[in-house]
């Protein structure tokens, strides 16, 4: 399943599933169906519920596919702007720096490839949707670079989480181009500011439900600039995998519903050419990773 957050054709944010191409509204479905719905309005409070939310999206998709009525809750792609799947997270974005080893020799040598694994955040501000713009920031950057991730997020609290049990804590599996400012990030000798300028978090187009992707580390992953491929690597080779990246995090703090963990960039990134490639004005990155889909954005 395809989860995602959209908007109408009258300006009606709605948590909506793909089928077929089609995108539905679920609460319109439910109401219609079933005459009210106590479905809520936002995905992550969808996630909060758990099983609960899914075995209704079951019922409601199952009952749609198979009257094929409803007409009312359905719309095409071209009739909908999607949002970024979870526009407004509660609390920071979780990334893990340097998470493949190309791209830490690219960023410096072999020596930058990380024993213990880093972790910093980018504020909820960043975050942006698909083919929407984002802002170029030209009067304190001229270093905008694009990160392509898999993103992981999280699907019921847990805390001391153990590696084997991991995957059960994974609500489903996205995409986030971490776009960063390197002037600002090198400048001021960490992560925060340079990751965090308004809009530089593009993430989507949707929340895949991990029953569809048994095994988060083994995806291609592949960025475009401008139709150039610049990264193109697996989750593979992952230095921290998944399971492990999720464990570590939650060993001293508790990891909640809605959570967003994006989990490192492999090498290609602009800094990383010799000279480097960083973002113009008009350029189109193009992010597309197994069992997802593609993330596309331009720089304003």
């Amino acid at each position: 399943m395809k989860f995602v957050t959209a908007t109408n054709e009258n300006g009606n944010q709605f948590v909506g599933v793909v089928v077929d191409e089609k995108v539905i509204d679920l609460k319109k479905l439910d109401e219609l169906q079933n005459g009210t719905s106590y479905l809520p309005n936002t995905l992550i409070e969808c996630i909060e519920q758990g099983d609960q939310f899914l075995n209704k999206v079951n019922e409601l998709t199952a009952t749609f596919q198979k009257n094929g009525e409803y007409a009312e809750a359905v719309y095409s792609m071209n009739e909908i702007e999607l949002a970024a799947p979870i526009p407004v997270p509660r609390k920071n974005i979780f990334c893990v720096g340097k998470n493949y080893r190309e791209h830490a020799i690219e960023m410096g040598s072999e020596a930058d490839i990380p024993t213990e694994i880093i972790i910093f955040t980018k504020a909820p501000t960043t975050v942006n949707g698909p083919n929407k713009p984002v802002p170029n920031h030209k009067t304190i950057t001229d270093q905008l670079d694009y990160e392509g991730e898999l993103a992981i997020v999280i699907g019921k609290k847990g805390k001391g989480i153990k590696e084997e049990d991991a995957l059960d804590y994974v609500f489903g599996y996205t995409i986030i181009n971490d776009i960063t400012a390197r002037d600002i990030q090198r400048r001021h000798k960490q992560y925060f500011l340079g990751k965090s300028l308004d809009g530089t978090c593009p993430m989507g187009p949707w929340i895949v439900h991990k029953s569809e992707i048994p095994n988060p580390n083994a995806l291609h992953i592949e960025t475009k600039v401008n139709g150039e491929v610049r990264q193109s690597s697996s989750t593979e080779l992952l230095i921290f995998p998944i399971e492990q990246v999720i464990s570590i995090i939650s060993r001293g703090m508790t990891l909640e519903p809605g959570d967003i963990i994006a989990t490192g960039t492999p090498a290609g990134v602009g800094k990383g050419f010799k000279p480097p490639r960083f973002l113009k004005s008009g350029d189109e990155i193009e992010i597309t990773i197994d069992k997802i889909g593609t993330l596309v954005n331009r720089i304003e």
